[in-house]
């Protein structure tokens, strides 16, 4: 932790304030949607399709638009589409806490959503800007205070919605707007970096798209990296779904979830620095990519000791349920360190890859593709698991995502070997 705070302090002002601006946007987010769920079925009685419906739109205002974000972001700056994306979120959440008909539930959901779209590649695009030669190092300090972020909000959440699932949306919001008004006082403006020729400044969003399209070496990268993106959302589906089935509904099985995000979140707080540190110099970037990779790959085998173990039963003892939980505890350990591995040296490769031009739209691309891939991993995985139980194959999807981690190392291996990673591109023209 010591390390973390001389690594902070070395950083200009600009970084600091983005990282703990990005700490506190993951505070307000994850304080408040791991409820919503419950709210709008349980509190607001909503069909299970409805809220299955206000949370895919939320989503995907996110996820695809992300692309929109960071084309703005490039031709705006970076500073007014962070500030649009916290007031557009201090608006949404304001709103989730007031209305209880499903249109209005809807524009709120979509606010939350496409705010997230409009701040997301700016904030990456702007640390990218100012760390300069440090950008691994930097993103290492900005996944220590976005994981912070993410452990911290859902125990203020549960706090706060304990008392009301209203006084969590107001705080939220308020939260939002706080950082609103600080990044907008406190945040220097800085501008894209596009082309070197003036009249390539000029060219037209279609032209811009078709640059970051037109990228094969981008392309084969984002599309390679897809895979880490469906296994790093298993701590959301898979492994809780496993430690419920394994530990027992209630007390249990909710213990058992919050230990597998425990260990994740305090994993990457803790070992981040010092871990980016020491594969940077070992290890190329595409060399650390890999390991990360098979890493995450791995984290999928612990769960083949009790995939064919029976439900729990109402009489396990404490014991009992830890050593059920012990290789999905094991799993999520491996899957956080690999994805600490991946992160930063990620980020990199998308600059290299971009040619350090139109970073925002790049990583807005990047973001929608591994976002829809997101959505189609999730179906696979649930129609997995479902095939798991129906079948009596257990080890279906566990053996599944670590084919799917082997083939992402792999597609990165043949890009690091074809010199694909460090390949600049030249801008289209047009």
């Amino acid at each position: 932790m010591i390390r973390t705070v001389r690594q902070f302090r070395s950083f200009s002002r600009p970084v600091q304030l983005l990282v703990i601006n990005q700490f506190t946007i993951n505070l307000g987010f994850y304080m408040l949607i791991p409820y919503l769920a419950a709210h709008l079925s349980d509190g607001l009685g909503l069909a299970t399709w409805l809220v299955g419906l206000i949370l895919g739109i939320r989503n995907f205002s996110q996820q695809g638009m992300f692309l929109i974000g960071g084309t703005l972001a490039d031709r705006l700056g970076y500073k007014p589409l962070i500030v649009a994306g916290c007031l557009l979120r201090t608006a949404g959440f304001a709103l989730l806490g007031v209305v209880d008909s499903v249109p209005a539930l809807v524009l709120a959901s979509a606010a939350t959503g496409f705010a997230g779209a409009l701040f997301n590649p700016a904030v990456r695009a702007y640390l990218s800007h100012d760390s300069g030669d440090r950008r691994v190092e930097a993103f290492a300090l900005f996944n220590v205070f976005y994981q912070a972020g993410i452990l911290l909000g859902p125990l203020v959440g549960m706090v706060l919605t304990g008392v009301a699932f209203q006084l969590t949306c107001f705080v939220s919001a308020a939260v939002f707007a706080a950082l609103t008004i600080l990044q907008a006082r406190a945040l220097p403006q800085r501008k894209a970096q596009r082309t070197d020729s003036a009249a390539d400044t000029k060219q037209s969003v279609l032209a811009d798209w078709r640059t970051a399209f037109s990228n094969g070496s981008f392309v084969m990268f984002s599309v390679a990296m897809i895979g880490s993106y469906v296994l790093s959302f298993q701590v959301y589906l898979a492994l809780p779904l496993e430690a419920r089935r394994l530990a027992g509904e209630g007390l249990p099985g909710t213990a058992t979830v919050a230990a597998l995000f425990a260990v994740s979140g305090i994993l990457a707080i803790a070992g981040q620095v010092r871990i980016t540190a020491w594969c940077k110099r070992r290890w190329e970037p595409g060399r650390c990519l890999m390991v990360g990779l098979l890493l995450m790959s791995a984290a999928f085998l612990p769960p083949l000791i009790t995939a064919g173990s029976p439900s729990a039963a109402e009489s396990l003892s404490p014991a009992e349920i830890l050593l059920r939980a012990i290789p999905l505890l094991l799993s999520a350990a491996l899957l956080a360190l690999g994805q600490v591995i991946v992160f930063p040296f990620e980020m990199e490769t998308i600059v290299t890859l971009a040619g350090n031009r139109l970073v925002a739209t790049y990583y807005g691309l990047y973001n929608t593709v591994c976002g829809v891939g997101i959505m189609a991993g999730n179906l696979l995985t649930g129609s997995a698991l479902d095939i798991a139980r129906s079948s009596g194959f257990a080890m279906l999807p566990w053996l599944g995502m670590a084919v799917i981690g082997l083939c992402c190392a792999a597609g990165i291996s043949t890009l690091e070997r074809t010199s694909r990673l460090s390949a600049v591109p030249q801008p289209a023209q047009g």
